[in-house]
């Protein structure tokens, strides 16, 4: 692709994120833009196609970002598109506040239901993943004596609505330990199916857990817990848009999730999916006109909110669909094993998350043995320009490496190498 070739596709798709979302049109592929260039050679298994997305991310110059897990970044479409409902707000605020962009936010409930496989009235447009598992913890009138299961991993973000809204209540919250590297999904199953009691009447769970970037069972955890009467609510903060997920058949009640993540949306904006049959237990956090509501609606309706950022959201779904989400699925797998196949077998690193990829993805946790975590993570900046997460809890000393979509195998080369003149001293 010549440079030319290259600035006239990257100007047709960023006008494409603006555009189709405002319509919005959604489905096309980067395969597509780029066939329409008559470059039929390039396909998205080709790590040319990769760096082609890699280009779409304005990231600050000389930084390696491998710290996608706390925080995404926004591609220059989704950044474009949301300056430009911003712009439109300012330009005329009572009109787009109020209902003139009543169209366009349903059209990001469409969007957004379509990428989870759901239905529209089952999601909710909140602000973050914290926001939906208040919500869900808020919501219920449980009784003294009733259990809800957090596991040890959860993180606080899904651990304290229940301490604060339940547990002072007399609720007791069950916390079992999960082992950090199981070798087979039932493993973890079991945990979860040897902590229910007659008394559990909800398991709060996290999809991806945060500390070492492990997959849970959630399908087989929702399986056991409705057989038994049981509520499933789910912690998507680190699942949302890093792999295919069709919630209906996760089988959960209830999944929060931050889009600033694996979606890369703009910031403090999330999703949330409430299942039809599991709506009535919901109350929403904040009331106002339209509380009264039967429809899902009620759970976001604030009134006056940041609504470039919810519209925003539709870009970025935009931008997952152009990309390509059965695409950024194989990357996801792609990229864990590429790094994996780089250090196994080094005697300097111990990985330290589950290596089937029924449990574990695109977040993969690494100690350099004998090194405190902290020392290398300044290393890695100061020498290098690396950006990562040490986890120091549950026993770890660990690097927590994330691979979005913008990460190449070239990175993962230079990574790979910074780590190993670290470990060597």
């Amino acid at each position: 692709m010549n440079h030319k070739t290259r600035r006239t596709f990257l100007k047709r798709l960023g006008q494409g994120a603006i555009g189709s979302f405002a319509l919005p049109v959604f489905g096309t592929s980067l395969a597509d833009h780029w066939h329409a260039e008559g470059l039929t050679q390039v396909d998205d298994t080709s790590e040319a196609y990769w760096e082609l997305v890699k280009s779409q991310f304005d990231m600050a110059e000389g930084l390696q970002y491998f710290n996608n897990a706390s925080l995404g970044a926004s591609s220059t479409h989704i950044r474009q598109a949301t300056m430009e409902f911003r712009n439109l707000l300012d330009g005329f605020p009572s009109k787009y506040m109020w209902g003139g962009w009543q169209k366009e936010k349903e059209k990001v409930r469409e969007s957004v239901a379509n990428l989870f496989s759901v239905d529209a009235e089952e999601i909710a447009l909140i602000h973050n993943t914290t926001e939906g598992m208040n919500l869900i913890a808020r919501s219920f009138n449980l009784q003294p004596g009733d259990e809800i299961i957090l596991a040890n991993h959860e993180h606080p973000s899904g651990t304290i609505p229940w301490e604060v809204w339940q547990e002072t209540k007399g609720i007791k919250l069950v916390r079992p330990e999960l082992p950090i590297l199981p070798k087979s999904v039932s493993e973890l199953t079991e945990v979860y199916k040897k902590a229910i009691t007659p008394k559990t009447k909800i398991i709060s769970m996290c999809h991806i857990v945060n500390t070492n970037g492990m997959l849970l069972p959630v399908r087989e955890v929702s399986k056991i817990a409705h057989e038994k009467g049981i509520l499933v609510a789910v912690d998507g903060a680190q699942s949302a848009g890093m792999f295919k997920i069709d919630l209906h058949e996760l089988g959960c009640d209830f999944y929060a999730a931050s889009s600033h993540k694996w979606l890369f949306s703009p910031k403090g904006v999330g999703v949330f999916y409430a299942k039809k049959g599991s709506q009535h237990h919901l109350k929403p956090l904040m009331v106002a006109r339209g509380h009264t509501d039967d429809s899902i609606r009620r759970l976001e309706n604030y009134n006056t909110r940041n609504l470039p950022e919810v519209l925003g959201l539709g870009a970025s779904v935009d931008f997952h669909n152009t990309v390509g989400a059965e695409a950024i699925h194989k990357r996801s797998y792609e990229l864990k094993a590429y790094f994996r196949s780089k250090i196994e077998g080094n005697d300097h690193f111990t990985i330290k998350t589950p290596v089937l990829d029924e449990l574990s993805s695109a977040i993969q946790v690494v100690e350099i043995n004998g090194i405190d975590v902290k020392d290398i993570k300044e290393k890695l900046w100061d020498n290098y320009g690396i950006d990562c997460r040490p986890m120091t809890s549950h026993d770890l000393n660990a690097l927590r490496l994330s691979f979005a979509i913008y990460i190449t195998k070239k990175d993962i080369d230079y990574l790979v190498d910074a780590l190993e003149e670290l470990a060597k001293g």
